[in-house]
């Protein structure tokens, strides 16, 4: 089941996903899978999946929802297979080792309630780029572009269904204008500082297929951290029955 270098780690709830050095986790996953909360028995997809925490963790409560987990690198895909098969989540469970960006014919369009990514933070060629080739096509956006990833979940979506997405500050000017584009109203936004002291480090941010202009609401600001580094009661929350089974994971 495991190859070299991997190890399960554990989400809580028995559920457990397959990491390795390459293909791992942060804090940033944990928060968008929490934000995204998906209905009992919605239809999920999480776009460009990695090792495919995100749909591991919703599975945690629900071994109803029906997910597809979509992911381009092929050892991810693998690694995200077999932790299906360790968890005995087949029946409800499908993983594609598909390009996000040409899904039709391989997976149904305007069919979806709930449509995830946690995509590449950097516009390609900016930043340094990663020695990895697989850390660099998650980080940068070598192999599709934000606007490739909310075209695409606009695609999968059906009518009032949502997505959800989390990205750097900096980028919020972008995430909008594109939700709109493609015709996801943004609904929800939330902005997650490590510290009460600190400038914000993250956005979530969810979008309604076809809904009406406005009404954007802002919630509050998630503080990750207290002043003395251990989590906040809200931060215990979220992470929940994960953090009584393993240790932290700390954002790459």
């Amino acid at each position: 089941m495991l190859k070299q270098n991997e190890h399960f780690e554990p989400l809580g709830n028995g559920i457990e996903v397959i990491v390795s050095p390459t293909h791992h986790f942060s804090t940033d996953t944990i928060l968008l899978a929490h934000f995204a909360s998906p209905k009992k028995r919605a239809k999920c997809v999480d776009l460009g999946s990695g090792c495919g925490t995100i749909p591991l963790l919703w599975s945690r409560f629900d071994r109803e929802l029906k997910i597809t987990a979509v992911e381009i690198q092929n050892d991810a895909s693998d690694m995200i297979e077999r932790s299906v098969t360790h968890n005995n989540l087949g029946e409800n469970f499908t993983v594609l080792n598909e390009d996000l960006r040409f899904l039709k014919g391989k997976i149904p369009f305007g069919y979806f309630d709930v449509v995830t990514c946690n995509p590449p933070y950097k516009i390609a060629g900016g930043g340094i780029t990663n020695e990895s080739e697989s850390k660099h096509l998650a980080r940068h956006e070598a192999m599709c572009t934000m606007e490739d990833v909310i075209s695409t979940a606009s695609r999968l979506l059906q009518f009032s269904g949502s997505f959800c997405m989390c990205q750097r500050p900096e980028r919020l000017t972008d995430a909008l204008s594109l939700m709109r584009k493609y015709d996801l109203e943004p609904k929800e936004l939330r902005f997650v500082q490590g510290k009460a002291n600190k400038k914000p480090k993250l956005f979530l941010l969810k979008g309604k297929k076809g809904g009406k202009q406005g009404f954007l609401d802002v919630l509050p600001t998630l503080i990750v951290e207290n002043e003395d580094s251990s989590f906040t009661e809200e931060m215990n929350a979220i992470y929940g029955c994960y953090q009584q089974n393993a240790g932290r994971q700390k954002n790459d």
